[in-house]
């Protein structure tokens, strides 16, 4: 039994990216912005230069993303 689900209807997703200071070390503009990525090894919250998207910072993120469980609450 195939169980149909949704389509997204944005025709592509996005986060909220924070405006980050600095300066990126392998191009030198001033364009960094903090975010959380999911990759093959989960959620990290990077640190990247917008301009060359090179990696400034990168942290092991909430293990479920931003999904907060109630047991973590109490």
């Amino acid at each position: 039994m195939t169980v149909a689900h949704p389509r997204p209807q944005q025709t592509h997703l996005s986060v909220d990216r924070t405006p980050a200071p600095g300066t990126c070390p392998a191009c030198g503009a001033a364009e960094l912005a903090s975010y959380p990525v999911l990759e093959e090894r989960g959620w990290f919250d990077v640190v990247k230069c917008q301009a060359c998207l090179h990696s400034v910072a990168r942290e092991r993120g909430p293990l479920l993303g931003y999904i907060q469980l109630l047991s973590d609450t109490v």
